[in-house]
């Protein structure tokens, strides 16, 4: 199931030629990805309440088109991989107005303790798990 995240471009998020700067995107990556977790009743801070962190072990992001402030872009978030311990994040962003492809890009993430080590979240927060199941397999 994807789920579409839009967002105005800041004047502050340009660069010297009045387009977003490239690193912006990674901060998009994240804001669509928290409100994706939101929509699905899994918020961050419920997993940082029960002890387990979501860090980011990749970043892929292949830049198609550019956008300019005042721009909308719509960042469809979908889950592309997960088995319980990790999971893979896509992104697909566009330009609302025009419809043309700004990045195509992916975020690899583990579940862990406070210790970095690896949680299953099967065995600690079942309920999300077989959310995250459910939205990998409609994709």
């Amino acid at each position: 199931m994807d789920y579409i995240f839009e967002r105005k471009i800041n004047y502050y998020e340009t660069d010297g030629m009045g387009i977003v700067h490239h690193s912006n995107y990674i901060r998009y990556l994240e804001e669509a990805r928290c409100y994706w977790l939101d929509n699905y009743d899994m918020p961050y801070s419920s997993f940082e309440k029960q002890g387990i962190n979501i860090p980011v072990l990749a970043v892929n992001c292949e830049y198609k088109h550019h956008v300019t402030f005042d721009n909308t872009i719509q960042i469809k978030v979908f889950v592309k991989e997960y088995n319980g311990v990790r999971m893979t994040i896509g992104y697909d962003i566009r330009d609302k107005k025009t419809g043309n492809v700004v990045i195509i890009a992916e975020t690899k993430h583990c579940f862990t303790d406070k210790n970095l080590r690896a949680v299953n979240l099967k065995k600690r927060l079942p309920e999300f798990d077989k959310k995250l199941r459910d939205l990998s397999s409609n994709t």
